[in-house]
């Protein structure tokens, strides 16, 4: 085919003209994977340590693999079984658009595929990492970061690729005479993708939390509490297990979940972009293309941003810390830069003000991290705290972790409420009524706040490698020096590992007020699809005449659809469907607890059925069985994560077949609301019990084998679901309700019952 015969086709079919700036986006999504491949591959140069470093490096390979392959297949039947539900909608009764289904799969694709490039090098990492630790503690860090920048690139890269490749296909086929209209179609079509990429992410963060916290919490009550072994004995059956773990779960399921999170705001922002600036096309392509080519700018800089974290020979564990954090900020200045230099370029209306909407989300993010890592670090006053609260026993310590969290939400709720503030009176322009460019805002902040994800996240993929390091190097007995490096890599991965989580938290809170409006347009485009319809209702026609006495569909403000579908506090629907959003917060941590502690009661009775049955295992005679304690963690998760999961995509689509538009409304923002704080309050308290416990083994209040040191271990076991099963699932919980709604909203205005 040549280029003219090419150019006919998209002339036929109606192909927007697309600004040029537009193709900095697959190009920067090409350099990201270019990096990360080079990254993976020097990771690969690195040596692999002894024998039985490499062994048990397999092991926990082997298991991590087989982990992902079993739970791919129970989703894959989830996600087919969803495309012919799409499919029967879309084609069926004619209230969807017919792209939807497959642009559901591939999103659900992309982020099962950056998280199993991310855990793939993380599982080739970690032995490397140890080993790189015997030479220095800056060396272990270097190769560990890099490791972990894998999974940052790859997820960013995979994003933008996505996002480019549906961009331009969708304005390929795509017919409508209206290039405004056209645009607003082309958006909330490229919306839905996020769905897959969310109910992929709900299952890689729920399965592989319940796999890791199982194990962990098996080896940390059977292993150091009651048999007194130290962490990663190689005597205690769950090691291999709480190592396969931690890939599964922090790796491969926090890549999904970071994947989903920067596609929906870029992909929210854009949509509400181009219905805000319907009026002339040409402005209206701006607005879309902002969002993805800051994206796009925040990977390049990224990438110079992870050139930053270099630390001198013999740093310390403060040095190392400030090194990341040096990469981190520098990449946020730079973005802060290129993003007034882009938005000039494009002078979209109120560049200015959306230029300090990004400022806005950037500061929001580093301050939230900031705040949760004074919460949790040991370095600070709450963890000591807690760590001395341990002197009187276990009761203290989780009554002072569980106070230590609450107390931590008030900090990031009021950044999260500044920030919405300031975000969207500057893209307003000073004019609050200015509703449509305000809420653009709110995306475009949220933008601002995800840009660096490619270095944020390599900071947070760093810890679970870490973590490995540290088992590997104590289960091949490396000796207590490189067990000492290792252990503070480890204390430094907690702090960026809780970092990550309160900065994905964040980022979920703003991505969510962005979807809300999100929905509203959705609304729009199902009531223009169903208003030819026969079989129209009578409320769905009521709804219709009301908006044409307002200037029609496609021309009514957010603020009308809001008025005609009485979204007030005195509506009791709006009451009801809030009430349900603030409750399903609270159901799915609760569900998602008990599974974990039910996964965890089997593997302790299994680490004692070993340690009782065979004698040999602790007098280092004999091996243990390691596969046994693999296979109740697979098999567990498998089976505990489908429930939660799914009862996430049965709220949005009762509730709108119960209350209408106006009840899933009350349900996002209860939802928002309750799910952020709880979330905020599960990750701090987990990662302050976890750090507490690691300030009494660096010798404070007796050290290791201390009743303090027995009484944290037990604080930090209650703290495991809640830094990695429950509290970082919220956030996804969180958009994934939020996505179902827009997915469903052509159904939900064409068959609510109330």
């Amino acid at each position: 085919m040549n280029s003219i015969q090419l150019a006919n086709i998209f002339a036929s079919a109606g192909a927007v003209h697309i600004n040029p700036v537009f193709w900095l986006v697959p190009v920067a999504s090409i350099v990201a994977l270019a990096f990360a491949y080079k990254f993976y591959a020097g990771m690969k140069k690195e040596e692999e340590g002894t024998d039985i470093m490499k062994k048990i490096a397999m092991h926990v390979r082997h298991g991590a693999l087989a982990y992902l392959k079993q739970q791919y297949k129970v989703v894959a039947i989830v996600f087919a079984i969803l495309f012919l539900f799409f499919a029967f909608l879309a084609y069926g009764l004619g209230v969807q658009n017919g792209w939807v289904p497959f642009a559901f799969i591939t999103g659900g694709f992309f982020s099962g595929l950056a998280g199993f490039f991310g855990m793939k090098t993380a599982t080739y990492a970690s032995n490397r990492s140890a080993w790189a630790a015997k030479n220095s503690l800056d060396y272990g860090l270097r190769v560990a970061f890099r490791s972990g920048a894998v999974m940052g690139l790859v997820v960013v890269g995979l994003a933008l690729l996505d996002i480019s490749a549906w961009f331009l296909i969708l304005n390929t086929f795509i017919d409508d005479l209206d290039p405004a209209h056209k645009m607003v179609m082309i958006t909330t079509t490229m919306l839905t993708f996020g769905m897959g990429a969310s109910l992929q992410a709900l299952f890689a963060r729920v399965g592989g939390g319940i796999f890791t916290k199982a194990a962990d919490v098996g080896a940390d009550l059977v292993g150091k509490v009651e048999a007194g072994i130290p962490e990663d004995d190689p005597r205690n059956p769950a090691t291999i297990a709480d190592n396969v773990g931690d890939n599964v779960g922090d790796v491969a399921g926090m890549g999904a979940d970071l994947y989903e999170s920067y596609c929906g705001s870029i992909l929210a922002t854009a949509a509400l972009g181009a219905a805000a600036y319907m009026i002339d096309p040409a402005t209206q392509m701006k607005a879309v293309l902002a969002p993805m080519v800051i994206g796009a700018l925040g990977v390049l800089l990224s990438i110079l941003g992870i050139y930053f974290v270099r630390v001198r020979k013999g740093a310390g564990s403060k040095e190392l810390l400030n090194a990341l954090g040096r990469g981190v900020n520098m990449s946020s200045v730079l973005i802060a830069i290129c993003s007034f230099a882009i938005l000039y370029f494009l002078r979209t209306p109120q560049w200015l003000g959306n230029w300090g909407s990004i400022l806005v989300g950037l500061i929001t993010g580093i301050f939230i991290g900031k705040i949760t890592e004074y919460f949790t670090s040991e370095a600070y006053t709450p963890t000591q705290a807690i760590a001395q609260q341990a002197k009187t026993g276990p009761a203290t310590v989780i009554i002072a972790g569980m106070g230590t969290g609450m107390i931590s939400t008030f900090y990031p709720v009021v950044a999260i409420v500044i920030g919405t503030a300031l975000a969207y009176g500057f893209s307003a322009g000073g004019d609050l009524t200015n509703m449509s460019q305000g809420l653009y805002g709110i995306g475009i902040a949220a933008v601002g706040m995800l840009s660096t994800l490619g270095i944020t996240l390599a900071t947070d993929a760093y810890g679970p490698i870490a973590d490995n390091a540290g088992g590997n190097a104590e289960m091949a007995g490396l000796g207590k020096e490189v067990r000492l490096r290792t252990d503070m890599l480890d204390s430094l991965g907690n702090t960026t590992a809780a970092t990550g989580k309160g900065f994905a938290i964040g980022s979920a809170a703003l991505t969510a007020l962005a979807l809300l409006a999100s929905y509203i347009e959705e609304i729009r485009i199902g009531l223009i699809r169903i208003k030819s319809h026969d079989n129209i209702t009578e409320y769905a026609s009521a709804v219709i005449s009301k908006l044409n006495e307002v200037g029609g569909i496609e021309k009514a403000s957010l603020l009308d659809f809001m008025n005609i579908y009485q979204v007030n506090l005195m509506n009791p629907k709006v009451l009801m469907g809030m009430f349900i959003g603030s409750m399903m917060a609270f159901l799915f941590c609760g569900l998602t607890m008990n599974a974990v502690g039910r996964a965890a009661n089997q593997m302790v009775n299994e680490v004692r059925r070993q340690f009782r049955e065979n004698l040999g295992i602790m007098e280092g005679k004999s091996d243990p069985d390691y596969a046994r304690c693999v296979e109740i963690s697979t098999k567990a998760a498998q089976k505990e994560m489908l429930f939660p999961s799914l009862l996430a995509i049965a709220a949005p689509v009762v509730v709108g077949l119960l209350f209408g538009v106006t009840g899933v409304l009350g349900l996002l923002g209860g939802s928002l609301a309750s799910g952020f704080i709880l979330a905020v309050f599960m990750a701090n308290s987990g990662g302050a019990w976890d750090n507490a416990k690691k300030f009494i083994e660096q010798g404070n209040f007796g050290g290791k084998g201390s009743d303090a040191h027995k009484a944290a271990v037990i604080g930090d076991t209650v703290g495991d679901p809640f830094k990695d099963t429950s509290g970082p699932s919220l956030n996804i919980l969180i958009k994934l309700m939020s996505m179902v709604a827009i997915v469903m909203a052509g159904f939900t205005v064409s068959y609510s019952l109330f």
